[in-house]
């Protein structure tokens, strides 16, 4: 069943044409044996079953007509959605059609009776056709095709919109990539010529009257699919086109507005909303990057007043674009399956094109807003979650950090803050430890500052990590006491603690009463047959990680000093120097 072969059909005879109106388009066969035999099982099911020859000697089967383009939209959607026609349906007006050859003469196609949720019967179009076991009249010759000059003379007649649509129309099935401007100059040409070439026809660089039809056919068709209109939306201040065969609004949820995906067509839209300044609008590009939707890999650009996000994975796309302008953010998300992606190119581009704030932005009581009290969703949108979490910590002013190697055996992607990539440049599987290194250079508010010789004394520690993971913005501070300067099996290189330390803070530094770091928290290394007591931990010591690290080129900053850090410096200190290290899957 090939639903679109007609758009490659030559001009239809208008004398025999149905009457004005729209039609669902269900599908189209090189005979007229087989397209009876499927025009019956469609008959058995709806009663307003239409068949037409077509000049290119196929036959369409189609529902309708329809008084109004909407009307037949609709009537697809729903037919659609519930399997009840081919996925490949489309809507088609009436004079695109050629001779009518279904229903039969003398019958109506009906099955008798209607059931609930079929489309209403079409009145009219009661032509005179051939018995249904008859074989359609032969049809006439083809006219001949226009000369090249014939053609040059027919173009010449079009009017400015007659070709800016051309050019629309090439531009929306990847034959040209310029403005929209009417002018018919070497850019044109060269589209023409390509789109001619990729039809089997002469490249010529004019087309011919049949070949614009066809051109204007497809493109159409391609528009009725998607459905794209000018949507003003009142309340967010945005007007824009949209695929509006493939999304619907749903809701107002500060700062964006919801129009989610109708049809399966797994195609989603947000506007985007908000009174805000620079600094709101480099938040939102900061949140953006944290949902679902936006996957982590593509590019993305942040300016003084707009910013652009592309996220791309196996299943999902999405384009994010928003601007600073008058006191208003503004924008908009386009999200989409990757099976949508020609189709979308061509939206986003009318989208871009389109984009036109104006008014006033989302009133906050329309909705919840950004601040919510659940951390997995934003303004009604799920948040992307790490597969883990853990601690690590600042060694250098370029923003290098060091952490356990263990919690991040398994990971595809590495962040520091949940918004910096970075890669693993050293791995001590001896020691667990790892050495990351921003893929952008950092300029950290502080870096540790070692001891360099193990402590004179046992004394107070404290443990700083994140141990509620992303929940906090600020690492947790845990104090305990250093029990031992070696590890419970003898090993100098460890220092053990007395500390209850939670498994989201291993890899975070351990500070001494002076506030210098004695070493790296170490996860717990309980097994099947050991478990240890719960306050039991150890720390990786000064000495083996600047061993584990000098091949790094890298050299830890040292101090002695012995007067106690108060509480405030301590906590100063662990906050400016302590990151969240998060494993993506």
């Amino acid at each position: 069943m090939i639903a679109g072969f007609i758009l490659l059909a030559a001009p239809p005879l208008r004398a025999q044409s149905p009457a004005p109106g729209w039609w669902v388009q269900l599908e189209a066969h090189p005979t007229f044996d087989e397209a009876q035999t499927f025009a019956r099982d469609y008959a058995a099911r709806f009663d307003n079953v239409g068949g037409f020859a077509l000049p290119t000697g196929w036959y369409a089967l189609a529902l309708g007509p329809y008084d109004a383009r909407d009307a037949a939209l609709s009537v697809l959607g729903q037919l659609r959605a519930r399997g009840a026609i081919p996925s490949d349906a489309f809507v088609l007006e009436s004079a695109s059609y050629g001779r009518r050859v279904w229903p039969p003469s003398g019958q109506d196609g009906s099955a008798g009776g209607t059931d609930e949720g079929r489309p209403p019967r079409a009145a009219g179009n009661d032509t005179a056709l051939p018995a249904a076991d008859s074989k359609p009249e032969p049809e006439p010759e083809p006219e001949p095709q226009e000369t090249l000059a014939e053609a040059r003379r027919a173009e010449a007649r079009l009017g400015r919109e007659a070709r800016a649509q051309i050019q629309r129309a090439l531009r929306w099935q990847g034959f040209y990539e310029m403005a929209i401007d009417a002018a018919f100059g070497p850019g044109t040409r060269g589209a023409m010529a390509d789109w001619q070439s990729a039809r089997g026809h002469e490249p010529t660089g004019v087309l011919t009257t049949r070949q614009r039809e066809e051109l204007l056919a497809a493109y159409r068709e391609e528009l009725a699919l998607i459905g794209l209109e000018t949507v003003r939306d009142e309340t967010a201040g945005i007007e824009i086109e949209l695929p509006m065969a493939m999304v619907a609004f749903d809701r107002y949820d500060p700062p964006f507005a919801h129009y989610d995906a109708v049809n399966g067509s797994g195609v989603r839209v947000l506007l985007i909303s908000q009174e805000g300044s620079r600094a709101s609008l480099f938040g939102l590009y900061e949140i953006m990057q944290t949902l679902e939707i936006v996957p982590p890999e593509g590019p993305r650009e942040r300016r003084d007043s707009s910013f652009t996000l592309t996220g791309r994975s196996a299943d999902l796309r999405s384009h994010t674009y928003a601007q600073l302008n008058d006191g208003m953010v503004k924008g908009f998300t386009l999200v989409w399956p990757p099976e949508q992606d020609r189709r979308m190119e061509r939206v986003l581009d009318a989208m871009r094109e389109s984009f036109a704030p104006f008014g006033d932005a989302l009133a906050s009581d329309l909705g919840g807003g950004l601040e919510v009290a659940r951390r997995d969703l934003i303004a009604g949108l799920e948040v992307r979650r790490p597969a883990s979490s853990q601690s690590g910590f600042y060694v250098d002013a370029t923003g290098r950090v060091v952490t356990a190697l263990d919690g991040l055996a398994q990971c595809s992607r590495v962040t520091l803050e949940e918004s910096y990539d970075a890669e693993i440049t050293m791995r001590d599987s001896e020691r667990g430890l790892a050495l990351l290194e921003p893929r952008e250079p950092l300029s950290p508010l502080a870096f540790a500052e070692f001891r360099r010789e193990p402590p004179r004394r046992l004394g107070e520690i404290a443990v700083a990590g994140f141990a509620y993971g992303e929940l906090l913005t600020d690492p947790t501070l845990t104090y305990g006491a250093l029990a031992g300067l070696e590890g419970l099996g003898g090993d100098p290189a460890l220092r053990r603690l007395d500390v209850a330390a939670s498994p989201g803070e291993a890899g975070g530094p351990v500070f001494d009463e002076a506030g210098l770091v004695l070493g790296m928290l170490l996860p717990r290394d309980d097994n099947a047959t050991r478990r240890l007591p719960q306050d039991v931990h150890h720390a990786l010591g000064y000495q083996a990680i600047a061993e584990s690290i000098e091949s790094e080129g890298l050299t830890l900053r040292t101090a002695s000093r012995e007067a106690p850090a108060t509480p405030a410096q301590l906590s100063r200190r662990a906050a400016d120097m302590t990151v969240l290290v998060s494993c993506w899957n």
